[in-house]
């Protein structure tokens, strides 16, 4: 079975971060990722609030330059699922489809994932005109009118992205107010392709093949209305990965897993950085902050078991 010093589980901007670090201190470290580096940034058309790029930078773009950085100091990706992770004494088994680690040290870093709103027509449609990504499959919808659900800064981006290529876009919010930030909300605003439909909710998404049409809900009244759609983004809130360490941790109602400030839990040696730790702002810059403290917290407790 392979060792490592540490094994970091998961590739977005929180897991670049530690696995920069921990390369830089000397830390014989290893990352893997499922998919393609960046996580939930990767599939954000634009970040116009992330330090140093006063333009904005795109988030695939961003992704790539911390892979690229991360591994010109020498830390070691693999693309690989991580299946089950757990304690065997002092040290970490980490069962990979690559095949097992035995590590002395963990950073999960696995983020959240965008949940659902669990409405009839929703599963059915996934793929066939349901998405959690404009970024992904916005080009497929040009001169095509869609509809965005929810109210935050990711709905009301995106439904801004989707302006590019649709040629009508609902916003449905249960509220009569948007939660985003104002910039993002005037943009919005002053689109001419972007519709409001406020104090509504999705009661069902229905089609034959495809996606054809949402039926909405007032939530005052009851009425509903059925609007014509060919295609409906969904982002109202999202779910943390927390699955591999459910067991291990504490967690909060939504999942969330529980550190102190220093990335760490209840158990010596595995630290959480990103998304899928409880904290009040999730954000690109807020998981490379994690990353950095977790790796440093890393090299201390290796330290103290030499």
């Amino acid at each position: 079975m392979q060792e490592k010093e540490l094994v970091i589980i998961g590739g977005g901007p929180a897991g670049y971060t530690a696995g920069l670090y921990a390369a830089r201190a000397d830390i014989n470290a290893i990352l893997f990722e499922r998919g393609m580096p960046g996580g939930q940034a990767a599939t954000t058309e634009w970040l116009e609030n992330y330090p140093g790029f006063p333009g904005g930078i795109g988030g695939i773009d961003l992704a790539m330059k911390m892979d690229e950085q991360a591994r010109s100091f020498g830390l070691e990706v693999v693309t690989a699922d991580v299946e089950k992770l757990e304690r065997a004494g002092e040290v970490f088994i980490v069962h990979t489809t690559q095949g097992p680690m035995q590590t002395k040290a963990v950073i999960l870093a696995t983020g959240a994932s965008p949940q659902v709103l669990g409405v009839k027509g929703e599963s059915k449609f996934h793929g066939r005109g349901v998405s959690y990504c404009a970024t992904c499959d916005g080009a497929f919808f040009r001169d095509k009118t869609v509809a965005v659900v929810g109210g935050g800064d990711a709905a009301v981006e995106e439904a801004l992205f989707l302006t590019k290529f649709a040629a009508k876009v609902y916003l449905i919010h249960r509220r009569g107010e948007l939660r985003a930030t104002k910039l993002i909300q005037k943009r919005a605003m002053d689109n001419p392709k972007i519709e409001f439909l406020w104090h509504s909710v999705v009661e069902e998404i229905v089609g034959d093949q495809k996606v054809e049409a949402v039926k909405v809900k007032q939530v005052p009244s009851g009425e509903l209305q059925t609007v014509a759609v060919d295609g409906v983004f969904i982002y109202v809130g999202t779910r943390a990965n927390s699955g591999l360490v459910k067991d291990l941790v504490q967690t909060d109602e939504r999942g969330y897993i529980i550190t102190d400030e220093q990335m760490a839990t209840s158990i010596p040696g595995l630290f959480i950085a990103g998304d899928v730790r409880r904290k009040p702002l999730r954000q690109v810059v807020t998981a490379v902050a994690d990353g950095a403290i977790a790796a440093m917290e890393v090299e201390k407790y290796l330290a103290l078991r030499e």
